[in-house]
């Protein structure tokens, strides 16, 4: 967590002064996210693209 929050800090300094509260919150979750997908490889926790389309025809239905 303390890494989330680290980067998190450092994305909002860098968005323009005039963002908004949507703003700062789509590029917090945008980062939690990236830094989830790192953790899951680094677990080994992955999907083929085979697997992953088979998920998303799934879904569509």
């Amino acid at each position: 967590m303390a890494l989330l929050k680290e980067v998190a800090i450092e994305t909002i300094k860098r968005l323009p002064e005039e963002c908004s509260v949507e703003d700062i919150m789509c590029e917090i979750d945008i980062v939690a996210q990236v830094l989830e997908g790192l953790k899951d490889a680094e677990t080994e926790r992955l999907l083929t693209t085979e697997e992953l389309l088979k998920r998303v025809e799934q879904w569509a239905k």
